[in-house]
């Protein structure tokens, strides 16, 4: 499965989780807004489409920052597209009635993340490391 996953950060560097419905595959785990991308559909479209729909916020800008493989023991397996949203209009709120938390890079270990999220928890704490 392609998924397109927005990290949405506030003005002081929070970023934005959401926790995956308890009767979904990893339910009731955090996560990065986002979701699956459509046969045909670019990644910046899907994740637009995604962040619209779970959160009622639109994309004005955003930029690639990894992409990441991961198989689950259930032979499921996912590819991540991770885009940084710089720019949106709006306010985020749960439209799907999920739980949203602003967590800063170093809060992210507080939460239960799928194993697939690792590599974007490093990459947003490398981040960190470089800055502060």
């Amino acid at each position: 499965m392609h998924v397109a996953v927005g990290i949405v950060a506030g003005a002081d560097g929070a970023v934005l989780i959401t926790r995956r419905p308890d009767h979904v595959h990893q339910g009731g785990l955090w996560e990065f807004p986002g979701g699956k991308v459509e046969h045909g559909e670019s990644v910046i479209a899907a994740l637009g489409r995604e962040l619209r729909e779970e959160l009622g916020i639109a994309v004005r800008a955003a930029e690639p920052l990894l992409r990441t493989g991961h198989a689950y023991p259930d032979d499921r397996r996912v590819l991540l597209d991770v885009w940084r949203v710089t720019d949106f209009e709006g306010e985020p709120h749960g439209r799907e009635g999920q739980p949203l938390v602003w967590a800063s890079p170093g809060e992210m270990e507080q939460f239960a993340f799928p194993a697939a999220d690792a590599p974007i928890i490093a990459a947003l704490l490398g981040e960190v490391g470089k800055t502060g």
